[in-house]
């Protein structure tokens, strides 16, 4: 296996995560298997945003809930810190998830609708071991206030909000434990076009000011461009591409990046029209021989079908799992 994709040069020479080749497989009707997620590896510094970018069912969220250990690995491991999560037992691993915290895509079914905002905030809060029962819900205000929500708001139910206030609510919860590293998982999908970017920012600013470390799933590439330090491209559970954010938006190197780049509103960079891609992505039951991308490239050359193509570095900081260098986008 190729080594890891590095974090961008001027970060911490130990990253804070640390993915090596993680796999997952779920059983399907007929004996069939899923191939969700297929041999990830990569690197995440402290206080970095990566973006993971693909099409529905390339495995994001996947990815995304194997590295906070919410599922079980087929194969590979994940270090947090130096710390191997998919060793822990069930108790350590309870009491180390204060450093690693998830926001979810839809804030009307992460929320307890039985439970007021003072009830959530607390109940994390208190789960984590970060103030005493005396000091909970003044915890909770300032928490509140972080996510740019009124006081009142605390004993209030989720019902009486709006899905960007939930969302903000939510946002509060996964920041409760003062965590170190979060996954966003399609946090702004969810919500009406007028509050995602009010959403955006304000992940962007907590980030940016608590130091946080933040892996953050999205369809929309604009967010991903807005938001992120490095980008990730997924394809049927494999990476394709991954580099820091304005080289990969400027000058992608993976056909399939190149696709997706067309594709958005209003084309991107100038990338041709023959880069728009046909078909539907092949079922994760059966993916195709050699580069799993190949059923769809315009580029794609016998070769293609033939061993898996490995990520490797073509540029400083930049990898793509492609054989063919001779093209240009």
């Amino acid at each position: 296996m190729s080594a890891l994709p590095q974090a961008p040069f001027g970060q911490p020479a130990r990253p804070l995560l640390q993915a090596h080749g993680l796999r997952k497989h779920f059983p399907a009707a007929g004996g069939q298997v899923v191939h969700a997620v297929e041999d990830v590896s990569f690197e995440l510094a402290e206080g970095e945003v990566l973006g993971l970018v693909g099409e529905s069912g390339s495995g994001k969220s996947t990815l995304g809930r194997l590295v906070l250990r919410l599922i079980e690995p087929s194969a590979g491991r994940v270090e947090i810190d130096g710390t191997d999560v998919t060793a822990l037992a069930p108790a350590p691993l309870r009491r180390f998830r204060r450093h690693m915290q998830m926001v979810f895509q839809d804030p009307y079914a992460s929320l307890n609708p039985r439970m007021k905002v003072s009830d959530a905030l607390i109940e994390s809060l208190l789960l984590h071991g970060v103030c005493s029962k005396a000091e909970a819900r003044d915890a909770a205000l300032r928490l509140l206030t972080e996510v740019g929500l009124k006081p009142d708001f605390l004993d209030r139910y989720p019902k009486a909000f709006s899905g960007g206030q939930r969302q903000r609510i939510a946002i509060a919860r996964a920041l409760a434990p003062r965590p170190r590293f979060i996954v966003a998982d399609e946090p702004v999908s969810a919500l009406d076009v007028s509050v995602q970017a009010e959403v955006v920012n304000l992940l962007k600013d907590l980030q940016q000011t608590l130091g946080l470390a933040m892996l953050f799933i999205s369809h929309d590439l604009s967010v991903v461009e807005t938001i992120s330090d490095r980008v990730m491209v997924l394809y049927l559970g494999r990476p394709m591409e991954i580099a820091p954010t304005a080289s990969l938006f400027d000058r992608p190197l993976h056909p399939y990046t190149a696709a997706l780049l067309a594709a958005a509103p209003g084309g991107r960079r100038g990338m041709p029209k023959r880069l728009v891609l046909k078909g539907e992505i092949p079922s994760p039951t059966a993916p195709p021989s050699g580069c799993v991308f190949r059923t769809r490239c315009p580029f794609a050359i016998e070769a293609c079908a033939g061993a898996v193509p490995a990520l490797r570095q073509v540029d400083p900081g930049h990898f793509k799992a492609c054989i063919r260098d001779d093209l240009d986008f």
